[in-house]
């Protein structure tokens, strides 16, 4: 099974030269950005889950339902909100959409477990944090969900034969070709593969002057949309399953 995931973030690198950037352009990225992907799923009949960072679960309601509409699972990504705003964010959301959100991720984690099962969440997909030298510090561990104060707790998957991880910076970089013996190797072995994707990395940074690394500009934008359309090309003339992440666990 392909768990295939987005996550929802607004860029935060500083413009290049001085020239600003508002946060209402920033927001306007991120929009562009998720309905791209969304139409690359639409034209795979692909459904994947959203997480949403919460801070702009509010100034994303209307996505958010775009989102939803599509069939796709709604989650939320936690950067830096404390508990009452993740419990305030889940609520509005939840009446909003007139649907329970299940799942939460978070990277540099800050809220306890026994906290997101107070909050009613189900399931938590904790991430690592991904830099150039970052795939290759990686070290073969557990990648099978677990049950943990009442809620399961989703590993990120890795390759047991590369050894790489299969976070947004492996995607965006590696060949298509290779990503996809990754896949097929992994799935042989293990019996999901986690993959997780950043709404930003399809930001097209010739055209929106962000001070990034140069290796997180190498095939961004469109290029990230074409290896999208390219792995879901290849699941679906594989005929291989995928699915949102509350349906794979529960």
């Amino acid at each position: 099974m392909v768990l295939l995931t987005f996550n929802i973030l607004t860029i935060e690198a500083k413009a290049r030269n001085g020239s600003p950037i508002t946060d209402g352009e920033r927001l306007k990225i991120t929009e562009d950005n998720t309905k791209a992907i969304l139409r690359i799923l639409d034209i795979h009949d692909t459904k994947a889950s959203f997480f949403v960072e919460v801070s702009l679960a509010e100034k994303l309601q209307n996505l958010i339902k775009a989102i939803s509409s599509k069939g796709h699972e709604i989650a939320f990504y936690n950067k830096d909100s404390n508990l009452e705003e993740i419990e305030n964010a889940k609520k509005n959301i939840q009446e909003l959409l007139e649907k329970q959100i299940r799942g939460i991720r978070q990277k540099d984690v800050t809220i306890s477990q026994e906290d997101l099962k107070m909050l009613e969440f189900n399931y938590v997909s904790n991430i690592d944090n991904a830099n150039i030298l970052f795939p290759f510090k990686r070290l073969k561990r557990d990648t099978e969900i677990t049950e943990e104060d009442g809620l399961s707790i989703v590993p990120e998957s890795i390759s047991p034969y590369s050894q790489l991880p299969y976070n947004d910076f492996v995607f965006q970089i590696l060949p298509m070709k290779y990503y996809q013996n990754m896949v097929l190797e992994t799935l042989q072995n293990e019996e999901f593969v986690l993959i997780y994707l950043n709404s930003w990395q399809f930001t097209d940074f010739n055209k929106y002057p962000f001070d990034i690394p140069f290796y997180r500009g190498l095939f961004s934008g469109k290029k990230m949309e074409d290896k999208l359309d390219a792995l879901l090309t290849f699941l679906n003339d594989r005929e291989m399953a995928t699915s949102r992440m509350k349906d794979y666990i529960f």
